[in-house]
């Protein structure tokens, strides 16, 4: 081979080093770009994973915080501020659209606390959460809201003029100039299918990518079900202590916060006072204009209770036509007045159909007439009733509770059966037993008349005379077991009401001539409870009768109904009616026996003695009898 043909080798053979050498530098050049378009690649997910764990542990904290006990307020600012920082949101703010006489309107219910908010509300003076803020039907708001949709604008002026539309020209300029944010992003929020109002976030961009508007959708879905849960947390709570039908507090919740009370009363030595109500006649307006009616009046004694309230009081519905309105620190004094005017407006309001109605009221003061709660409560209740039989449309002041006798309690209790059909007696003569007691409320013989008129309803045998009879020896067994006025006082009261409850039972049992079955046998042992529980526990101011009553049917050894308790279980006084109850029972004529003599009931009495009676009042008892038979 020649030098030339050399040298042409050797020149190919390095175009093909060249070649391999520019080859390879191409490839890597490649690699190395590709490379930097990858760093890249990785760099923006990484933003964008970054971006969305964060929106994932936003949405996550709102989760927590719906599961927490906090009340709405506070998730919902916990919610505003959430969202603020790193998520590039400068502020933010849920808005409530409401309507009332003057209009729709908005209120800022939570905002972030950041540096833009404070900045605005420094230049427009009164606060933006503290503004009633105008809903123009042609405002970014109006058309998020009515349109189901976001709404972004980078407007700020015409955003902030549509809710202040009072504002200076040149205090709207100074509030959007220097801004950083960049727009405004309005999210509508619904609660059950129903406008509620606005998320509004302040962004430092300019566009809204898709993946920001699910986001934002999303977090919006969840605020919503933020508050729909506490709204049926705070309904379930308000249906829990308010009464359906007027929308003032129930019973139960009257009976804590009374308590409440008293612990504040006695730590200050402060009186109060509660005013007791009862609508008058609402069986005759339920009767002539049917119950709709009824509850229209009730509904506009708890109207006019609610207007007549301070914001201190307490104004409740006990049941029925029944209201009690709870005055702290108020004395008796103080207490009539307000009782006084209370009566008035309910006098003044005229009722389409109705037209006027009145009510009966009573008051009485803790500490002044009482320093035992339930003791003020019995009092209410009894000068309430007093005013009732008085004539009704009048205010009544409780007496002390030493001056309180048992015959007023006694009257009182009769009337309040009486008048409100808790027991089947005729209406002709339900009227004549109450006028007879209105007209002697001081007369124990009265009393003793009534009683014996109520259980000749259902005892045609009943001899007049017997209820004093009875009183007269439960009494008399009383002092000689040194029982205390009290205690001698309800059994009075218990000795003419412990047999009320056969007025509920079917009268082929109770005159029934021949041995009653097993079930009726269980149907007559039912009176007590019938007596304590249906017919007298609605009255409050008799509550320590009622277990002597439910009692009085239970023997000593623990055979009798319907507790089936034994010996000191039983009250004494319960006993006491039991064997007095028992004598009379066997020394009157009976339409399944003749009647005994008071020597052969003795007799039968003392065969029980420590089974059915307690010895101890056996003896007493026979004593007693004998002593009177000598």
């Amino acid at each position: 081979m020649g030098f030339f043909d050399k040298i042409k080798e050797f020149s190919i053979k390095i175009s093909e080093v060249e070649n391999s050498i520019y080859g390879g530098k191409t490839d890597y050049l490649e690699i190395y770009e590709r490379n930097l378009q990858l760093e890249k690649e990785i760099e923006q997910r990484t933003k964008e994973l970054n971006v969305a764990n964060k929106r994932i542990l936003t949405l996550q904290h709102i989760l927590d915080m719906m599961n927490s006990a906090k009340p709405l307020q506070s998730v919902l600012e916990n919610i505003v501020n959430n969202i603020q920082g790193e998520l590039g949101y400068l502020h933010s703010n849920i808005i409530r659209v409401n309507s009332d006489e003057n209009g729709d309107y908005m209120s800022v219910l939570a905002q972030s606390k950041d540096l833009a908010i404070q900045r605005v509300n420094s230049i427009i003076h009164n606060p933006m959460q503290k503004r009633r803020l105008a809903f123009s039907s042609d405002s970014f708001y109006a058309e998020a809201l009515q349109d189901k949709k976001i709404v972004q604008t980078r407007n700020f002026e015409k955003a902030l003029r549509s809710i202040l539309p009072d504002l200076d020209d040149e205090i709207i300029k100074e509030a959007i100039q220097n801004k950083m944010s960049k727009s405004l992003i309005i999210i509508p929020l619904y609660t059950r299918n129903n406008p509620f109002g606005l998320f509004c976030v302040f962004s430092s961009r300019e566009e809204l990518s898709k993946t920001e508007t699910d986001f934002l959708s999303t977090y919006a879905q969840q605020i919503e079900v933020a508050i729909t849960i506490a709204d049926l947390f705070e309904t379930v709570k308000s249906q829990a202590v308010t009464d359906s039908l007027t929308g003032l507090y129930n019973r139960r919740y009257f009976e804590e916060y009374l308590a409440k009370e008293v612990t504040r009363a006695q730590r200050q030595n402060q009186p109060f006072s509660i005013i007791g109500l009862d609508l008058d006649f609402l069986k005759k307006i339920n009767d002539v204009h049917g119950h709709a009616y009824g509850d229209l009046a009730i509904k506009t004694i708890a109207n006019i209770l609610k207007k007549n309230a301070r914001s201190i009081d307490i104004a409740a519905r006990m049941g029925g036509e029944e209201f009690n309105v709870l005055l702290p620190g108020v004395d008796s004094k103080g207490a009539m007045i307000a009782a006084e005017r209370i009566r008035k407006a309910i006098e003044s309001e005229e009722i389409e159909t109705i037209g006027h109605i009145t009510a009966s009221i009573g008051v009485a003061s803790y500490l002044e007439h009482s320093d035992n709660i339930e003791e003020v409560m019995e009092l209410t209740d009894q000068a309430m009733y007093l005013s009732k039989r008085n004539g009704r449309n009048q205010v009544t002041l409780a007496k002390p509770i030493a001056e309180t006798s048992w015959q007023e309690i006694a009257v009182n209790t009769f009337i309040d059966i009486l008048t409100k059909h808790n027991i089947p007696i005729d209406n002709n003569l339900s009227n004549e037993i109450c006028e007879k007691l209105k007209n002697n409320t001081q007369t124990k013989d009265v009393l003793y008349s009534v009683a014996d008129m109520i259980n000749s309803i259902y005892n045609p045998l009943h001899s007049e005379g017997i209820m004093k009879s009875k009183v007269l020896l439960a009494v008399s067994l009383a002092k000689r077991f040194d029982l205390s006025k009290e205690e001698i006082d309800n059994l009075r009261i218990a000795t003419l009401l412990y047999d009320i409850g056969n007025l509920m039972l079917p009268k082929e049992i109770l005159l029934k001539r021949g041995p009653l079955t097993d079930v009726e046998h269980i149907k007559m042992q039912e009176h007590p409870l019938i007596a304590a529980r249906e017919i007298l526990k609605p009255i409050s101011y008799i509550q320590d009768i009622i277990p002597i009553i439910e009692h009085h049917h239970e023997n000593w050894d623990g055979t009798g109904y319907p507790g089936k308790i034994s010996k000191e279980e039983i009250p004494m006084t319960s006993q006491i009616i039991l064997i007095v109850d028992a004598y009379f029972a066997l020394t009157e004529q009976r339409p399944y026996r003749a009647k005994l003599s008071p020597k052969e009931a003795i007799e039968i009495i003392k065969k029980e003695s420590g089974k059915k009676w307690n010895q101890a009042l056996v003896q007493e008892f026979v004593s007693f009898i004998d002593h009177d038979l000598s």
